[in-house]
């Protein structure tokens, strides 16, 4: 699971008030959720959590609060509102009260350079079975289409093999590595850096810059 956690620079030439997506797919729909939904959304991050813990940051106590997660889901929809951020819950289609994972577009930067980071996580119960490969697809190609980026960058921990065949699978390629890039699970991680980039991109209008 790759983490979005880096800054990019000052972001320019926003398009504020951007309407949150709702993207399907044979078996997902992805969308920020509602904060009626955040008993929802807790229990996910419980459950899993010993699970994702290998893969992230120090956890944070107050994460157990529903109150907490009401005011992440906040966040996520005024990030959206301002071009910031995308930060996505993939619900199964079938089934709207479980929770997949997670997918995120952060840190959003338009002007010169239009790219954004990609981090996301899967529950232990839904590994390999192709959901995050699924999930992916369909928001990058909200990304290159409306989001309109030309770049996306995602990042791995080198022990992490889902991560680096999820990536691989949808075309991102590696760049290289990141010493000591962030502080995951208490250590300071070293990450491969991969990135995709849209190839339609210079066909769209000159508008952003």
């Amino acid at each position: 699971m790759s983490l979005p956690l880096v800054p990019g620079p000052v972001a320019t030439g926003r398009i504020p008030l951007r309407p949150s997506p709702e993207l399907v797919t044979e078996r997902l729909v992805l969308r920020i959720p509602r904060r009626d939904e955040a008993e929802l959304i807790r229990d996910f991050h419980r459950v899993n959590a010993e699970f994702l813990q290998a893969w992230s940051p120090t956890r944070d106590p107050a994460i157990d609060s529903v109150d907490y997660w009401r005011d992440k889901i906040h966040t996520a929809h005024e990030e959206c509102r301002q071009d910031l951020a995308v930060r996505l819950t993939l619900f199964d289609r079938m089934d709207r009260m479980r929770v997949h994972g997670t997918a995120s577009f952060t840190s959003i930067v338009r002007g010169v350079a239009q790219f954004c980071y990609l981090g996301y996580s899967l529950a232990e119960t839904s590994q390999g079975k192709g959901y995050m490969t699924e999930a992916l697809r369909g928001a990058i190609a909200y990304a290159f289409g409306p989001l309109d980026l030309h770049r996306i960058m995602a990042n791995y921990m080198p022990r992490n093999d889902r991560s680096a065949r999820v990536l691989s699978r949808l075309g991102f390629e590696r760049e290289g590595l990141a010493r000591g890039y962030l502080r995951i699970n208490g250590v300071w991680e070293d990450h491969v850096l991969t990135s995709l980039v849209n190839p339609s991109w210079n066909d769209s209008p000159p508008r952003r810059l």
